[in-house]
């Protein structure tokens, strides 16, 4: 992963892809996802997301993972939480009301840690990173989560040769290429979100939608 440039877009500001309200695609799908409450939820490249809080307030025990410190001491802050912070081998953890914070590389995490994760949320992760480091990534992230581990996964769909990511198009056809065989993948909802983002648009991108898939490690 190309560690400084999304370091430099912390310390610069150029945070657009930050959403200042819950993920109404999160609110809406994950009651479907039926876990127990005390889950363990992995939420990857988190960012300083409103998600993570919403998730904890579901009573689930949140894992976000975040590269950038800036990011994570501003969720803290923001929250209004006085977290605990440890150094570990992954990373500088930080503590507090239900939500680990490990500020570190996603690609530093063990197998062990991913293993007692029983369920994900991936809005933000999968579309930040190039082919290559997709490929990369799901075997190390998705590759080591549990037998029965379910999440959600969130992507963007739009013409790839109309703008240079990130974010980037993720098509079903790669997702079932890495995925298929270990998860079961179902579509729940596809959404055309290009009249709300005016950005992409003025970029030359002339179709865009979001997609919302439900994975079930099958083992």
């Amino acid at each position: 992963m190309d560690t400084d440039f999304w370091l430099r877009r912390w310390e610069n500001g150029q945070t657009g892809f930050h959403q200042g309200r819950v993920m109404p695609l999160l609110q809406k799908h994950w009651p479907g996802l039926d876990l127990a409450p005390a889950s363990r939820v992995l939420v990857p490249l988190a960012g300083k997301s409103l998600d993570v809080a919403w998730l904890a307030s579901q009573g689930h025990r949140v894992l976000a993972v975040e590269l950038s410190p800036l990011a994570v001491e501003q969720f803290f802050a923001e929250h209004k939480l006085r977290p605990a912070i440890r150094e570990t081998p992954e990373g500088r953890l930080y503590q507090a009301d239900g939500i680990d914070f490990l500020c570190g590389d996603i690609f530093d995490l063990e197998p062990r840690t991913l293993a007692g994760c029983q369920a994900f949320y991936d809005r933000a992760a999968l579309i930040a990173l190039t082919p290559e480091l997709r490929a990369r990534y799901l075997d190390h992230v998705y590759g080591n989560l549990p037998a029965g581990c379910r999440g959600l996964l969130l992507t963007l769909e739009y013409p790839q040769s109309e703008m240079d990511g990130p974010p980037f198009s993720v098509p079903r056809a790669e997702i079932e290429a890495r995925c298929a065989g270990r998860w079961g993948i179902d579509t729940l909802e596809t959404r055309d979100v290009l009249a709300h983002e005016p950005k992409f648009a003025a970029r030359g991108v002339t179709r865009m939608e979001t997609v919302v898939y439900r994975l079930t490690a099958t083992g």
